[in-house]
């Protein structure tokens, strides 16, 4: 007999006979009449037990969650629930039997759950009951599967690449695993398939994608986990505007399939330095507008000491102005926004609200041609509020940055549904690094810079930007990519560029390194987060909703209890020892 769910039947069905199979969501006893609500993964349809039935003994024994099959005829409900799918029609029993028991749950199976995260991960397999996570699981494979169809219509081949591999430890750190043959050597998990996906170009499969497992070890967050998974491309002969538009199409048809939404195409692109200069990130939210603008020549003959003092010393004045918010914002409020920028290094947070009677912290040391220069470059009005940090360019972009968001969501300056799409583009080639003091691939280093600044690759690295972008969404990196270098003797200039040495270049990156001297074609690609671009369709701010079993913030699995200790035999086999 064919299985149905719950929610494929409507008023249409009445007289219909159908086996249905589910959980017990609730179970209430009216006047002898039994009504349960049976639960699937597709919804929940109501059943009744009458006090005649034969079957009405094992209807009295069920509790929530006992696992049930039922058979019965559907009749038009009396008192419908407009909130159900299947809410005009009911169950009436003929048979019922008893599938399994359960014990009682340590939580309630319902998406206004008050249990704590900690409980659910623990329970993880329960949790997942959950209307709010299957709900969101099935997107993400709506997600996976519009992605595959479209990729496969283009002419991609899906091509997995090795999960034990070498460790290459240019960014964030690896997961290593021992090898049990090769005494005191290890495999490393990947961080991404980078250098596999463009050995794959110098293989001429010419257009490769995967749906890739993927490992980091560095600190979690919100949006971020120890192992993840990415839409990994790669094509050859191409430009940075052929990866970008394939990936732009696959956006909208994401959108489309999940969303019902018709992204506009082509999407705006902001070159890295604009990003930074205007927004504070490289991954600007454009749901909303609230610019950083640069107020250095407004102060640039102030007596203010601590504006002063900062101009002397090369740094900036910067501002946000809140438009229609002063009034909003109290000496208290004013104050935490004062500690948040305090996170980002910011000394301080300076305000001024406007109205016919200037107030604010700086409001009696700005002068009046200040109040003058400013109201007409920032085109200020009555209650809007200007928030000013001075200090270094970095610290100025990164502390107002951030601000600048936490303000547009506590002002709810964007509605859920919002969705704003750019390409961040040109970045660096370099970053420096105090750690290492010197300068890092900003991306990896096989990012090709831009062809005007090949030459800069020695002698100008602050100044020298590549052929990388990311693709934002809402404030979030979902992606990122680049046209790869397939010239080995820019290849090579990149090496030195990085101060690796000939040791190190053959130790990490021999193989690679030489498969490029075999007619590498010009290449270049991109990789989705499929967990963050989940987590962004799906309007959630925590990406462990979209992942089955995710891990904690301190990489833990709470359900698993991993990581774990491992028997001795085991550890001896690796000729491992553990130092306590």
């Amino acid at each position: 007999m064919k299985k149905f769910n719950s929610t494929d039947f409507n008023i249409n069905n009445v007289g219909d006979k159908v086996t249905l199979y589910g959980w017990v969501s609730k179970i209430r006893n009216l006047g002898g009449v039994i009504f349960i609500d049976l639960r699937d993964r597709s919804g929940i349809i109501q059943v009744i037990v009458n006090p005649d039935n034969p079957y009405y003994s094992v209807a009295e024994g069920l509790k929530n969650e006992y696992v049930v099959e039922v058979t019965g005829e559907i009749v038009e409900r009396q008192s419908k629930n407009p909130n159900l799918a299947t809410g005009e029609i009911e169950v009436v029993v003929e048979r019922l039997e008893l599938l399994n028991t359960s014990l009682e749950l340590p939580f309630a199976i319902s998406d206004a759950t008050t249990a704590l995260e900690d409980t659910r991960l623990k329970y993880r397999y329960l949790d997942l009951r959950r209307n709010e996570l299957q709900s969101k699981l099935i997107i993400r494979h709506k997600i996976t599967m519009a992605i595959r169809n479209y990729l496969s219509e283009l002419g991609f081949i899906e091509v997995e690449t090795p999960i034990l591999c070498k460790s290459t430890p240019e960014g964030a750190r690896d997961y290593l695993v021992p090898s049990r043959i090769s005494k005191g050597k290890f495999y490393a998990l990947p961080q991404s398939p980078q250098i596999f996906k463009q050995l794959l170009m110098v293989g001429g499969m010419e257009k490769y994608f995967q749906i890739a497992r993927c490992f980091r070890d560095e600190d979690l967050r919100a949006d971020r986990q120890p192992e993840f998974t990415q839409v990994d491309m790669e094509m050859s002969f191409v430009t940075a505007d052929d990866v970008m538009n394939v990936t732009e199409g696959l956006l909208a048809r994401v959108f489309k399939e999940t969303k019902n939404m018709d992204l506009q195409l082509p999407l705006r692109r902001m070159k890295y330095d604009d990003a930074i200069e205007y927004y504070g990130s490289d991954k600007p939210d454009l749901r909303f507008a609230m610019p950083i603008q640069n107020v250095s020549d407004v102060f640039k003959n102030t007596e203010f000491s601590v504006f002063k003092n900062v101009l002397d010393n090369n740094g900036i004045i910067n501002v946000l102005v809140v438009k229609n918010a002063a009034d909003k914002y109290s000496r208290a409020n004013l104050d935490k926004l004062t500690e948040f920028v305090k996170t980002y290094k910011a000394s301080g947070l300076a305000y001024l609200k406007i109205a016919d009677e200037i107030t604010g912290s700086i409001a009696k040391v700005v002068s009046e041609d200040n109040i003058k220069d400013l109201t007409s470059l920032l085109q200020l009005e009555n209650n809007d509020l200007v928030l000013f940090v001075a200090d270094s360019y970095k610290i100025v972009k990164a502390a107002l940055g951030a601000l600048r968001c936490k303000l547009a969501r506590d002002l709810q300056l964007f509605n859920e549904d919002d969705y704003a799409l750019l390409w961040v583009v040109d970045f660096p080639s370099f970053e420096w690094s105090d750690e290492e003091n010197r300068f890092m691939a900003c991306h990896h280093p096989f990012t090709a810079p831009l062809d005007s600044d090949v030459d800069k690759l020695l002698t100008d690295k602050a100044h020298c930007y590549s052929k990388a972008y990311d693709i934002v969404i809402n404030g979030y990196e979902a992606g990122g990519g680049s046209i790869r270098i397939h010239d080995q003797q820019i290849q090579q200039k990149m090496f030195e560029a990085l101060e690796l040495t000939e040791e190190q270049i053959r130790n990490k990156f021999g193989f690679f390194v030489d498969a490029l001297k075999y007619g590498t074609p010009p290449h270049g690609g991109l990789a989705l987060g499929l967990d963050r671009l989940s987590m962004i369709i799906t309007n959630t701010e925590n990406i462990r909703d979209v992942i089955a079993f995710p891990k904690t913030t301190s990489a833990s699995d709470l359900m698993c209890e991993a990581p774990n200790i491992v028997d001795e035999k085991q550890l001896k086999d690796l000729n491992i020892k553990i130092n306590n």
